[in-house]
């Protein structure tokens, strides 16, 4: 459990772009910040392939729970209009 696995690191990653592609989908009423938030889950993940490719795990994984901050962020503060608990931290 001290490990981070390859195979852990990917279901991160699909979770985080499924993530992301339901947050751009799902402009919610703040919206003044949305491009910003876009744009910086957008780097994190850019980062967390980056060091994936470099076999750097730890820092693709800490890469990956910085975006997904952002989507939690974004979805508990209504820069997303999503209502998935799977994905998000929000209730459905």
């Amino acid at each position: 459990m001290n490990n981070i696995t390859e195979e852990k690191l990917l279901k991160y990653f699909s979770v985080s772009e499924e993530a992301l592609k339901l947050a751009k989908d799902n402009k919610g009423s703040n919206y003044e910040y949305f491009n910003d938030f876009i744009d910086m889950i957008s780097r994190y993940i850019s980062d967390a392939k980056h060091f994936y490719e470099k076999k750097d795990f730890v820092n693709a994984f800490a890469a990956l729970n910085y975006a997904h901050g952002w989507l939690d962020a974004g979805a508990r503060s209504n820069v997303f209009d999503v209502h998935d608990s799977r994905l998000f931290t929000v209730d459905d």
